[in-house]
């Protein structure tokens, strides 16, 4: 497995998500550190975790709704192998 920093774009979606605690999301354009075999699923198991972090914290058919609307806002802007 590799580590990928995978690089995202929330501008669009930060307004809707003041209520939540984001953890390592918490800023318009975060990198997280994702380890995977290949980069598609980096960006796939990224996507996981931000829903994850989500849906933890309130799981309500409305906060499902929430996500489904906004995952199509969320754009991952870089992915690149960690040098670590």
């Amino acid at each position: 497995m590799i580590i990928y920093k995978v690089t995202l774009d929330l501008t669009l979606v930060m307004p809707l998500l003041k209520a939540f605690r984001l953890g390592e999301f918490n800023s318009e354009h975060p990198t997280v550190f994702t380890e995977a075999s290949n980069p598609d699923d980096a960006c796939y198991f990224t996507f996981c975790r931000f829903s994850e972090t989500i849906l933890k914290q309130k799981e309500t058919a409305s906060t499902a709704i929430l996500l489904k609307d906004i995952l199509n806002d969320v754009r991952i802007t870089r992915v690149r192998q960690s040098d670590a």
